[in-house]
């Protein structure tokens, strides 16, 4: 018997495809919404659509119980009103439902300074980007402190996990380990918050599980694996199993590069997220997902590698 019907807007990114992924092996009725069916998950049933289009969300989310909003722009499209515009068509589409929207939020809110992030640190946005980030989770505050429906905000930390692409991770850090080197992007020393995509797709799952014991507006952070960049390092070699060269990011190259590349540029300007270790703490959400539960930090990097890993044996 279905634990209940989830609807997941955005299935083909990073958290959509790994919530839908959590959510039906928990037991849920999923379905996924998006303009094509890149990644097919079985037992996951595909809706078609164009998040733009007010009907077409409204009908995706309309026997939902719970909606995950992982629909993202791309990078050096979330100016202009566009990024609360994509936002306020859910909202929209949530109408009073009284359902449950479930949203992804990131460490972009909170200050360059700010080391420990909790629930309740004041959010202070470093860019013009963090600042677009708050604006929708005061959107979303708004309408469930009116009673149209709950939402629950999960933080977390850059993401890596198994056939994951476009991230820091694959397209930075690993950009140049066909030539058997990996990239640090900041002093080796410093840490990072990082989100295995499995076990943050396994967070929504348990979250969502409990809804009806959670308040009509919940913001968690999802501690993930903070680590330094040097054991990040370490645990890519290791789990790569040949010699690795490592190497500082040509950030300067990445600067030329933005003068032309409109998301280069955009991704410049969040250096300071890797300058600056920001760690996500929150212990009501460790009690809620229990002891153990996350994946041991070089067992979800090792994974991370498989397919890489895979490919280069074949060569």
């Amino acid at each position: 018997m279905s634990k209940g019907n989830i609807t997941v807007l955005g299935i083909n990114g990073h958290i959509g495809h790994h919530a839908a992924v959590a959510f039906n092996a928990a037991g849920f009725t999923v379905r996924g919404f998006g303009r094509t069916n890149r990644q097919p998950i079985p037992g996951v049933e595909f809706v078609k659509g164009d998040a733009s289009r007010l009907d077409d969300v409204t009908a995706a989310i309309a026997q939902a119980d719970i909606v995950v909003n992982a629909l993202n722009l791309p990078y050096d499209k979330w100016d202009k009103g566009r990024a609360e515009a994509q936002l306020a068509t859910v909202i929209a589409a949530m109408g009073n439902s009284g359902k449950t929207l479930m949203f992804p939020g990131n460490v972009y809110n909170y200050a360059a300074s700010d080391r420990r992030m909790t629930p309740h640190t004041p959010q202070v946005p470093q860019t013009p980007r963090g600042a677009i980030r708050v604006r929708q989770e005061e959107m979303l505050a708004a309408a469930s402190r009116a009673g149209k429906f709950q939402t629950i905000i999960v933080r977390a930390g850059d993401f890596y996990g198994p056939h994951s692409t476009g991230d820091w991770f694959d397209q930075a850090m690993l950009m140049d380990i066909g030539k058997g080197r990996v990239l640090h992007l900041a002093d080796l020393d410093l840490a990072h918050a990082w989100a295995y995509l499995p076990d943050l797709g396994r967070a929504f799952a348990v979250l969502g599980a409990q809804r009806d014991t959670l308040d009509a507006f919940e913001n968690f952070h999802f501690a993930g694996h903070f680590v330094t960049n040097r054991q990040m390092m370490d645990a890519v070699i290791k789990g790569w199993g040949a010699p690795l060269q490592v190497a500082p990011m040509p950030w300067l190259a990445l600067r030329a590069m933005g003068l032309v590349n409109g998301v280069m540029r955009e991704i410049v300007k969040m250096r300071y997220l890797w300058n600056n270790p920001m760690e996500l703490v929150d212990s009501r959400l460790d009690a809620l997902l229990g002891a153990d539960f996350a994946t041991p930090f070089d067992a979800a990097v090792a994974a991370t590698l498989g397919e890489r890993l895979q490919t280069r044996r074949a060569a």
